[in-house]
């Protein structure tokens, strides 16, 4: 099997490592934004990370209460100075699988020349040059993915944005939220993913991921993935937002995936009854078992408690499980898809 199958079938394991790794540095992160964030947090990022910036920011202004923004490290890069005002008494986050993605350090270096902002780097890899450039660095190598497109790397970025918003919330229950999604992970895999193959060789040609709140960075992260990895178009929406424009464009030839919830359920039922009236192939996900629905493909669940955010660990499995298959089905190298570089060096 290819690379990105083996080091998405791994991203469990790699998440128990992670989940200890910043459970013994729990009191240095809540010391270190102590004394490092005035007013702001700005998280940077590129591709995939920027998804989990976007992520990041809501589980921020959501969880602790901070004002926070997600910026795009190439545009940062570029414009700068544009964004004095936002970067003020901000301090920076910074995501980089590799710690070597160009616009990320040539971002940090400018804004450096006349601020000397604190930057917290969450890398993939050892004694990275970002390493060099921030004040604390947190270093998940088990976490690095060796294919071009992230998959493992993904969803511990994911978590590990939101076990710290955890210990500085001092939110328990999210904290053993993710310890129980971390545990059953294997289980999880293994009971979907050939239900998950046998949608991957359908015929539809386009995804569209829907979802809410503090997912919706890795739910934009699930749509990018079957960009990457397939060559499938991939969208992301809120919910109900589908309804307003995007809903033309689903027909027969559109898999929906969408997450859904216990708030305002009737809400969420009626949506996918309309997008199976209009031919479209649906899975839905929930964290707890729901009423079967008409004309839906497959109901996925973990089967435990979890609010929004957490449903983003076992939520993002199933958009990199149906790309993955779906490229071998299409005759795709998934691990090295052309046009892509796993880390753009400019």
């Amino acid at each position: 099997m290819n690379l990105t199958y083996k080091e998405m079938k791994q991203q469990y394991t790699a998440l128990r490592k992670t989940f200890d790794y910043l459970s013994a540095k729990r009191e240095e992160l809540k010391a270190f934004f102590k004394a490092n964030v005035h007013e702001s947090l700005t998280y940077i990022g590129c591709g995939s990370s920027l998804c989990l910036c976007q992520s990041a920011e809501m589980t921020a202004k959501v969880r602790m209460g901070i004002s926070s923004t997600a910026l795009a490290a190439g545009d940062l890069m570029l414009n700068h100075k544009d964004y004095c005002k936002l970067l003020e008494k901000t301090m920076i986050v910074a995501l980089s699988r590799s710690g070597s993605t160009s616009e990320v350090i040539q971002a940090i270096e400018k804004i450096k020349e006349y601020k000397n902002l604190p930057v917290l780097a969450i890398t993939c890899v050892t004694e990275s040059p970002l390493k060099k450039l921030s004040n604390l660095t947190l270093e998940l190598p088990w976490a690095f993915d060796e294919s071009v497109c992230q998959t493992r790397a993904i969803v511990n970025f994911y978590t590990a944005n939101l076990l710290i918003a955890a210990y500085l919330s001092d939110d328990a229950e999210l904290e053993g939220a993710i310890d129980k999604a971390i545990e059953a992970g294997e289980t999880y895999m293994a009971k979907y993913e050939d239900h998950i193959k046998l949608i991957a060789e359908g015929n539809w040609t386009n995804a569209v991921i829907l979802a809410d709140g503090e997912m919706e960075g890795i739910a934009t992260e699930a749509a990018l993935a079957m960009i990457e990895i397939a060559k499938i178009p991939g969208s992301f929406y809120h919910l109900l937002d589908l309804r307003h424009g995007p809903m033309v464009l689903v027909n027969k030839d559109t898999l929906v995936i969408a997450c859904l919830n216990d708030k305002g359920f009737k809400y969420q039922k009626d949506l996918i009854k309309d997008i199976v009236a209009r031919g479209a192939k649906v899975i839905v996900y929930s964290s707890m078992p729901i009423e079967t629905m008409d004309g839906v493909s497959l109901h996925v669940t973990s089967n435990i408690a979890m609010d929004n955010a957490v449903s983003g660990i076992p939520f993002i499995f199933i958009s990199q499980a149906l790309a993955c298959y779906r490229a071998l089905k299409d005759g795709i190298n998934p691990d090295n898809p052309d046009g892509l570089a796993a880390w753009i060096r400019l």
